[in-house]
């Protein structure tokens, strides 16, 4: 019986690795992304997209893992729910409240270590941000969260 199960598992191992769900990769710059509106430094595009762009932006690196089944679903699930979380490939799209929220988001996950996730840091050592980046990124965040309440009359986030 265990024999059975054991063939039955390694065959539906071996089919699922012919499924493959969609890559996020996109050919061009899209004309929604953040940087298109918003100032962003040579240095912290840098950190962007080594840190952030894999699972919030149109335009995934995979690594060699994601070839393989049930890992595969796994990443996209993943990179789905981080877009969904904020895309900044898409950030324009967002109404000036939502995209004030989304950096004040950014502000708070980067200073309380939530972002990058530590499963995504395991595999991607890069990623991991030095403290002067999570002060790059928390200031840029706040500072734009700022701009955007005040080129939209939104009231401040000290006043919520």
């Amino acid at each position: 019986m265990i024999k059975k199960i054991a063939y039955i598992l390694l065959a539906l191992l071996v089919i699922i690795q012919f499924i493959r769900p969609a890559r996020n990769i996109s050919t061009a710059e899209s004309a929604n992304h953040i940087g298109k509106k918003y100032t962003i430094s040579a240095s912290m595009a840098g950190i962007l997209e080594k840190a952030c762009y894999d699972c919030h932006s149109n335009n995934t690196v995979y690594p060699w893992y994601a070839n393989v089944q049930p890992v595969g679903f796994w990443l996209d699930n993943h990179v789905k729910e981080g877009k969904g979380e904020l895309n900044f490939s898409e950030f324009l799209t967002y109404t000036p409240k939502k995209a004030r929220h989304k950096m004040e988001d950014v502000v708070e996950q980067v200073k309380e270590g939530e972002m990058p996730l530590n499963s995504y840091t395991w595999m991607h050592k890069n990623a991991k941000l030095t403290q002067e980046e999570r002060s790059a990124i928390t200031i840029w965040a706040d500072a734009l969260a700022k701009q955007i309440a005040l080129e939209n009359n939104l009231p401040s986030s000290e006043s919520k």
